[in-house]
């Protein structure tokens, strides 16, 4: 999938390594994104084994999630930046994706990423492909009733017809989680949202029970994409 877009976008990457060794970029990177030009926010990002959004982590395959100021910042960011050349250089498998912000509500640490790039657009369900980021710091308290909810969410996510491609992310290991997910159409994410049992009584219980101390959901316009993800890209 290719196209362009004009001003502030959205980007994520998920790069696949070969080994553990992998670990050590976490660290070593965030210096070098702090003084990225035109990069206004990021996240690196931990993922889970597969499609799951379960406590195990994949230590192998690591995302960037990213805010930039144009779309000039981020081609720039890829032809220039070490980051991205040892993603060329050393990855086993790499998938990215460019993405135009729908919809965002929530806060990030404290921060609202997506909002000032929604400023001047008016909610809307896009006419082809749609990709959902959501994001949690689960409490302490409520950790074991929201990782005991995760296999039945899981099934039904399996199960959906229209669900193109998932991942489990992370900030910190089992108390800072989310997904990353692209869905064949809006009215596909819907119908997941709404009428699975299992996500209906999740959704019921977070809210009930308190827990969350914050969160996030937000749905974008995915387009140029490149890479694979698990051996193909699912928006192609």
């Amino acid at each position: 999938m290719t196209e362009t877009s004009n001003g502030p976008i959205v980007s994520f990457h998920l790069t696949r390594y070969p080994d553990l060794g992998a670990m050590r970029h976490m660290a070593f990177d965030r210096p070098v994104l702090g003084r990225t030009p035109g990069l206004v926010f990021w996240r690196l990002l931990g993922s889970g084994r597969g499609a799951s959004t379960s406590a195990g982590a994949d230590l192998r395959r690591w995302a960037l999630l990213a805010v930039w100021r144009e779309e000039h910042a981020l081609d720039g960011f890829l032809s220039d930046s070490p980051v991205a050349a040892r993603w060329r250089r050393e990855a086993r498998e790499s998938w990215q994706v460019r993405l135009a912000p729908l919809t965002s509500r929530g806060r990030w640490n404290g921060v609202d990423p997506f909002g000032p790039l929604l400023r001047n657009t008016r909610e809307r369900d896009p006419c082809g492909p749609v990709a959902v980021l959501t994001r949690a710091s689960i409490r302490p308290r409520r950790l074991v009733a929201f990782y005991r909810s995760v296999p039945g969410v899981d099934r039904l996510l399996a199960e959906q017809d229209g669900c193109l491609a998932s991942v489990g992310v992370g900030e910190w290991p089992l108390a800072r989680q989310g997904t990353f997910s692209l869905w064949r159409d809006a009215a596909a994410v819907r119908d997941f949202a709404h009428r699975g049992r299992a996500h209906r009584q999740v959704i019921g219980r977070t809210r009930a029970q308190g827990w969350y101390s914050e969160e996030l959901f937000a749905r974008f316009s995915p387009y140029a994409s490149e890479g694979t993800w698990d051996g193909a890209d699912p928006l192609a």
